[in-house]
């Protein structure tokens, strides 16, 4: 049978890990290990994102250049281009397209802004290799329509594709050391070397990815002849994978809202990276770049956190490879779904690993989005499990905290109240007894948000959240009866009195918590109005991924962000330090 890309690099990830494990053992063997566990995790967790939206992208993957093919190819000689002379030549045709993207990806913004996540890890081993970014078909696909308009067919195209991304694995170590002429002809492990690396003399060389004769052709080479320091000259410093692939694209939007002439508005994106409006770089100055003061990034682990953070990640490599695997037959909205929970779990072992999450919070968070897909996919027995397995956590969390006080107290209240309205909902019959429970839980919520300020602190948010409250109940009233009309009333001005309070409170305090707090309020009112619209006005598409997932996104930032500021979980201490750089 014919496999899929996604299928392919299914079969080839245990041939990346023993080859990884292989290095890491032959470097503790040597004495010069490259590895650290969180960089590892994040760098490889980068690759399976950068799998996992490819799924989602087969129009810009291949579909554009399918048409282009169909519509504009100057010459259609399909069997040449299967014979064994025209799978070469398409390799090295392939490979010439993929240089002149590459070099893009690092002398304009826009492509760097895709490009950099493959460059953002301060080490440099093979599992650097698998560090790839989740944007790089936004435009990528470009450079590679001369190849169409030459009459490449789509699955030699998609072939060699893969034979060019799969070559440069083994490329990314540092104890293979030069190799005589191969060196002069393919990209090898000490030419790729220079082409992470941030020193002077290295910065942006090497880009060829099989064949190195294209930088001695167009300039761009650069042999290896000092010490090279990995990363970026803007460094990442974060394991979140999101953030890794959005950071450059969002310090390109602050610049180009932030510059007075329209024109630098546009050249921002397409000018060299780092090239900045004179009067944007005066407003909102950056340091200059200094080899000497490099540092790595590394927020100590615990060696409980380092267990934590390890089982996870191979439970999530294993989730992910079983959805790779029948990715192709999946709808787009199944696809989309399992994408969301899977990006979900990697986004917060990264936070864990950053000691911004503990534990508990993440498998709260795991649970929350198999509830929400389980739902989705409508598997009924699994949810069941799930959706309280979730609030659960949440609770054992807050309980876990010997220093929440009365708060604690409050918060558990409300979330064991949520407790029983999730389990009361997921049966027929008892949805009266569900609503109860859900409001007793937002009047918890309303006395939690009152502690340190005065009743409804902003007049504006009462006003707001009470006019939404008014808007759903003038759409819901006239299609209930009697009893529901006074319980729904009584539960829209409860949960607008509810949000009022955390968004007021956010007004006057101003921090980073209290608006987090405000802001999974705000999700809780409209996780409710579309459970009363889908339940009483008209159907909603997907329903259960949307109510269930605002109100578990909603309960997630009120968890984290109630509390009462205390020290860390003892299960799982992290302490951030930073270790020296290759070059300091």
């Amino acid at each position: 049978m014919a496999l899929s890309p996604s299928q392919v690099i299914v079969l080839a990830t245990p041939v990346f890990l023993l080859l990884i494990a292989a290095e890491y053992a032959w470097g503790r063997w040597r004495g010069r290990d490259t590895y650290r566990l969180n960089d590892a995790i994040n760098s490889i967790s980068l690759g399976m994102l950068s799998q996992l939206t490819a799924v989602l992208t087969p129009l810009l993957q291949v579909g554009i250049y399918t048409a282009v093919f169909a519509h504009a190819a100057l010459v259609r000689e399909d069997a040449f281009w299967t014979s064994p002379a025209g799978w070469l030549l398409a390799l090295v045709f392939y490979d010439f397209c993929y240089y002149w993207l590459h070099r893009a990806g690092h002398e304009m913004a826009v492509f760097w802004a895709a490009h950099v996540v493959h460059h953002q890890s301060q080490d440099y081993n093979l599992s650097t290799a698998l560090r790839q970014t989740s944007s790089g078909a936004l435009l990528g696909w470009i450079f590679y329509l001369p190849m169409a308009v030459a009459g490449v067919p789509p699955l030699v195209f998609a072939v060699v594709a893969l034979v060019d991304l799969l070559y440069q694995f083994w490329v990314h170590t540092e104890h293979v050391g030069k190799l005589g002429w191969f060196d002069r002809w393919f990209c090898s492990p000490s030419n790729h070397r220079v082409h992470h690396a941030v020193n002077d003399a290295y910065l942006d060389r090497n880009y060829g990815g099989i064949l190195i004769v294209w930088d001695r052709l167009f300039g761009s080479f650069r042999e290896e002849d000092e010490r090279c320091v990995y990363g970026t000259r803007a460094p990442l410093e974060s394991w979140d994978p999101l953030w890794s692939n959005l950071e450059v694209y969002w310090a390109l939007a602050r610049d180009s809202w932030h510059a007075g002439a329209w024109g630098d508005k546009l050249r921002v994106w397409f000018k060299p990276p780092g090239w900045r409006p004179a009067d944007v770089a005066e407003r909102f100055p950056k340091p200059p770049f200094a080899l000497d003061r490099v540092t790595r990034y590394h927020p100590a682990m615990t060696r409980s956190l380092a267990w934590f953070a390890g089982v996870q990640f191979a439970t999530i490599l294993a989730g992910v490879a079983l959805f790779l695997w029948y990715a192709d037959g999946l709808p787009l909205v199944r696809g989309a779904t399992w994408l969301a929970v899977l990006t979900a779990a990697l986004w917060a072992v990264g936070a864990a690993m950053q000691g911004r999450l503990d534990a508990i919070e993440v498998l709260l968070i795991e649970a929350a989005a198999l509830a929400t897909a389980t739902a989705a996919e409508g598997w009924i027995e699994w949810h069941r499990a799930f959706k309280p397995l979730a609030m659960l956590l949440a609770i054992a969390w807050v309980a876990a905290r010997r220093d929440s006080g009365r708060n604690g107290l409050v918060l558990v209240a409300a979330l064991a109240l949520c407790l029983a309205g999730d389990v009361f909902l997921m049966f027929e019959g008892f949805f009266i007894p569900g609503l109860a429970s859900f409001l007793a839980a937002h009047l918890c919520y309303l006395a939690l948000f009152r502690q340190g300020v005065r009743w409804f602190p902003s007049g504006r948010a009462l006003a707001g959240t009470l006019a939404v409250a008014a808007l759903m109940l003038a759409v819901l009233l006239p299609r209930l009866g009697p009893v529901l009309q006074i319980a729904v009333t009584a539960y829209a001005i409860v949960i607008a009195l509810m949000a009022a309070q955390a968004i007021g409170r956010a007004t006057l305090l101003r921090d980073r918590a209290s608006l987090g707090v405000a802001a999974g309020a705000a999700v809780f009112m409209l996780s409710d109005a579309i459970l009363a619209i889908h339940r009483f006005a008209l159907p909603v598409p997907l329903a259960p991924l949307w109510i269930l997932s605002t109100y578990y996104v909603a309960q997630v930032l009120i968890v984290h962000n109630a509390r009462t500021a205390s020290a860390p979980s003892p299960l799982l201490r992290t302490r951030t330090s930073r270790l020296p750089g290759a070059a300091a």
